[in-house]
């Protein structure tokens, strides 16, 4: 001890007016706003990216949103439909309206009204339209009407005067066929309810998006349903009763080593258990949520160890002091003060899910489906799987469709996303 006062007194004080400190304080200086530039450019950087995708999906995909759309005056009275409204009325409306040639309706006006060729200017899936105008409104069958039927591929692309990179003859004959028909007011862009409302299609003009949200829902219902009770009670026991032992270390270990493990090793999972041994049926909501459950789970029990963690043991102890039990004090407290934290991991482990592709690919739900899923065991894809496959199609219809569904999951995602931040903000508790 006297030897370390002797040192102290011996030193010298820092001289900070010499040249040398100055031109180490002058360094030190440029070194931290070097670094503070660096972390700058780093965020206008990341900024940057999200910007040019954003601007870049919305540029291409609004279109998506919106059909071209050409005039048909159909006159249904003289047709040779042979329905009369009183007949849809009955039971056997559906197979009625089946039967009749609507199509034939369909080409025969379009000749009628545009000459021999007027039939390319429609979509193959107009007379679709047709029929389910019929079905809304009966009373069309006795009177003359002009409808908005979606137009075809090649008269979207005249609307937007590209000729393709080939400047075929068709293409610029189109072109001018459209800047008649724009003339003439038979032509308009409208909202494109097909895209909202109707299931995958061969036709772009006729393809949607409902079809693969509403499986997304039903696969991320049994995904919550799964993984949310099991991957908390699972953390509460980890965090709350295992003894500390080798086992439970190998289980911690485990969990977390799960957590980082390529997607698509749970969708080999998922197709050796459920479908080959379970034998499950394949490509449907409820084998996506069970294969995406076992992916989200980890993520959950890691999230709910944390906030289970991070309540104050001053908690356990007044409430021990009270006289509740260790029960109580979990479920009336623990619990409740942790449910922010497990909530928000929750979401984002969900949000993770939601985006995920490739195990769902393994399970067979890049199938192609026509029909929106009326259950969890029908037929289904889900949104990341039909953006992968129309932006596999030849079809230049399907680029802008593409990313219009783009667009549909990131605001599904951003809505998750706000969930979870409003669920934080709401009940979060500071001590």
């Amino acid at each position: 001890m006297n030897t370390s006062l002797a040192s102290s007194e011996a030193r010298n004080p820092t001289d900070w007016a010499t040249d040398a400190m100055q031109r180490r304080i002058r360094a030190r200086y440029r070194a931290e706003k070097r670094f503070r530039i660096y972390g700058l450019f780093a965020v206008l950087l990341s900024a940057g990216f999200l910007a040019f995708l954003l601007i870049t999906m919305m540029s291409s995909g609004a279109r998506g949103f919106t059909q071209v759309q050409v005039a048909l005056p159909v006159d249904f009275s003289s047709s040779d439909i042979f329905l009369e409204p009183s007949q849809l009325d009955g039971e056997n409306r559906d197979q009625l309206l089946a039967e009749a040639d609507f199509q034939g309706l369909a080409r025969q006006a379009a000749i009628a009204a545009y000459g021999e060729d007027g039939d390319a200017l429609f979509s193959g899936g107009a007379w679709v339209s047709l029929r389910n105008a019929v079905s809304e409104d009966p009373t069309l069958l006795t009177r003359q009407e002009t409808l908005w039927l979606p137009a075809s591929t090649e008269v979207d692309f005249a609307a937007r005067g590209d000729a393709g990179a080939r400047q075929s003859e068709e293409r610029s004959a189109m072109i001018d066929r459209y800047a008649e028909l724009e003339e003439a007011g038979q032509v308009r862009r409208a909202l494109s309810w097909t895209f909202l409302t109707m299931a995958d299609s061969s036709d772009p003009t006729l393809a949607g998006i409902w079809g693969a949200l509403k499986g997304s829902l039903l696969t991320m219902l049994v995904t919550l349903a799964l993984a949310f009770p099991i991957g908390v009670l699972a953390a509460v026991y980890l965090e709350e009763y295992a003894p500390q032992n080798r086992w439970t270390d190998m289980i911690e270990v485990s969990i977390n080593n799960l957590a980082a493990v390529p997607s698509i090793i749970f969708g080999l999972l998922g197709l050796a258990v459920f479908i080959n041994t379970f034998h499950l049926p394949r490509s449907a909501a409820i084998v996506g949520g069970l294969t995406l459950a076992l992916m989200t789970m980890p993520v959950i029990v890691i999230a709910g160890r944390n906030a289970i963690k991070s309540v104050p043991p001053s908690i356990r102890d007044a409430a021990l002091g009270v006289g509740a039990s260790p029960v109580q004090v979990l479920t009336h407290h623990v619990l409740p003060l942790s449910l922010p934290g497990i909530l928000t991991g929750t979401i984002i482990g969900m949000s993770r899910a939601l985006g995920e592709t490739a195990p769902l690919l393994l399970i067979g739900m890049r199938a192609f489906v026509a029909t929106p899923p009326d259950g969890f065991t029908n037929p289904a894809t889900v949104l990341p799987v039909q953006i992968f496959l129309w932006s596999d199609e030849l079809d230049p219809g399907f680029v802008e469709k593409t990313s219009a569904a783009i667009i549909v999951l990131l605001l599904f995602l951003l809505a998750m996303n706000g969930i979870a931040i409003w669920l934080r903000n709401k009940y979060e508790q500071r001590w």
